[in-house]
């Protein structure tokens, strides 16, 4: 699903509004926001909706129209403001249906005792700095303590940038009408914008065509059960996929455990690592369905060749974790780049070694994981700014070619023609070796045949699912080996509704 801009998001409202009319969709949009409402609602008070001058506030009174629960509900609007033919349809219908309609200024005592507020004062048209009618509705909503529902996106924020006003609604929860815009998965916004869903309602990503370019989208359930490759019943271990895994040493065995269990937990059907001799005692004290094979450090252009060897039975690479930071192991990582064909997933000290060699791998099957720190580095421009990350990323994937996947609260991963957001994840994952069993995760993928920025999308996503499904079970004191064990239960999507999708 693409997440747009709001040049986009115009251009697509547009295209459906030409095929289905502008009532069919204000409509549709009014009955996804009232299956949310009693969902996010609290006690017995009033659903209150807070209606701007525009099709936002109509998306409102369509919503109070198509609620169909028991609670009394209100909109505040200015009456005399009759905008659209879609925004005049839903005031009729909410009216009708017995919604009480009330003037500006908002009753502080009611916003105060609402079981939900609705914000629906600018949502994907807003600008930022705010005006001083919009910064008055916005503080009256914070300061009520109600929760509230954002339509589109909480008012105070821009919805192309993520940046946030000084006023700037708390949503509990936020529904994206159309397609979810890309503000919302960027940082400061993110904090504000709660729980986030979007109702499609019958637009297309097609018609953002051409505006904004290059596109970014976000992974659904939908797509994500798509993504993943499924054994056939005549698979056999190989075919099943065959990574092999160049992860540990003798400093950091663990990290070759790791990445191996994350390779095995999604679904290869024969994993190989590669270790040093001194590290292949404590890696098959713990790896039994794993096949170690140990090389010499020591002589890295040898160790160099015994991986390469190891290549003609495997069908990709994850390479990095644990290895270290010394001339022996630049070697060994830029030597096995170099001379493989396979594609190949680099984390952690892989990244150190080949940060100064990117030029070389432009034109390989390449996935680049790196956290900040790692990015800031490979990109020679110095530390990420929160409001920099997908424009740092961009530019860095337009100037090198590589797919890369910039870890954080929301994970980025970018190729040469898009950008993709994943909405998984957790901060149960902030623990040492999850990104470890991320390696494994997407050299597996790699090995069932994914593209490199789908291995590594699906990968993202499904790592993030693990996590939380982890954390679900052990709310404190998650570790990276209960990652790995979760991804078998994370790829299972068990009930999708395309009409009203949770983001995260």
């Amino acid at each position: 699903m693409r997440a747009v801009t709001a040049a986009q998001m115009k251009a697509v409202d547009a295209a459906a509004v030409a095929r289905d009319g502008e009532v069919a969709l204000m409509r549709a949009a009014g009955e996804a926001i009232a299956r949310l409402i009693d969902r996010y609602a609290r006690g017995d008070g009033a659903v209150v909706a807070i209606a701007g001058h525009g099709n936002n506030g109509g998306d409102a009174y369509a919503a109070l129209a198509a609620y169909d629960g028991a609670r009394p509900c209100v909109v505040y609007a200015d009456a005399s403001v009759e905008g659209s033919a879609a925004r005049r349809d839903a005031r009729a219908r909410a009216l009708a249906a017995g919604v009480e309609e009330r003037a500006f200024p908002p009753d502080p005592a009611l916003l105060r005792g609402a079981a939900l507020v609705l914000d629906g004062v600018l949502g994907a048209n807003a600008r930022l700095p705010l005006d001083a009618r919009s910064a008055q509705l916005a503080e009256a909503m914070n300061a009520s303590g109600a929760p509230v529902l954002a339509l589109d996106v909480p008012t105070g924020i821009d919805p192309t940038s993520g940046a946030a006003g000084a006023h700037a609604v708390r949503a509990r929860a936020t529904v994206a009408l159309g397609r979810p815009k890309l503000g919302c998965f960027l940082d400061p916004a993110r904090d504000l914008v709660g729980a986030l869903w979007c109702a499609p309602i019958g637009m297309h990503d097609e018609d953002a065509n051409g505006v904004d370019d290059p596109p970014a989208f976000v992974l659904t359930p939908a797509e994500f059960a798509a993504l993943l490759p499924h054994r056939s019943d005549e698979s056999d271990k190989r075919s099943a996929g065959a990574p092999l895994i160049v992860a540990g040493s003798t400093q950091f065995p663990g990290a070759g455990v790791l990445c191996a269990w994350g390779a095995a937990r999604a679904g290869a059907g024969y994993v190989t690592v590669a270790v040093p001799e001194g590290a292949a005692a404590a890696l098959r004290t713990h790896l039994v369905e794993q096949v170690v094979v140990t090389y010499d450090e020591r002589e890295p252009e040898r160790a160099v060749q015994t991986i390469l060897d190891l290549t003609n039975r495997c069908n990709a690479i994850g390479i990095g974790p644990g290895l270290g930071l010394s001339e022996a192991y630049a070697t060994i990582v830029n030597g096995v780049l170099a001379g493989t064909e396979l594609p190949v997933v680099a984390d952690a000290s892989a990244l150190y070694h080949l940060a100064k060699r990117l030029g070389e791998y432009r034109d390989k099957k390449l996935v680049l994981t790196p956290h900040a720190g790692e990015f800031a580095r490979l990109s020679g421009k110095g530390t990420i700014a929160p409001g920099e990350r997908l424009t740092r990323l961009r530019a860095f994937v337009d100037e090198h070619g590589i797919t890369t996947l910039l870890k954080g609260r929301t994970t980025l991963i970018a190729d040469r023609t898009a950008t993709h957001l994943n909405p998984t994840g957790t901060s149960a994952l902030a623990t040492a070796g999850t990104g470890d069993v991320l390696t494994g995760a997407i050299a597996t993928l790699l090995a069932q045949g994914l593209a490199p920025v789908d291995a590594a999308r699906a990968g993202a996503y499904w790592h993030g699912r693990a996590g939380q499904i982890a954390q679900a079970r052990r709310p404190r004191g998650v570790i990276a080996r209960d990652v790995a064990e979760a991804l078998g239960e994370a790829s299972v999507v068990k009930r999708i509704d395309e009409s009203l999708v949770r983001i995260f």
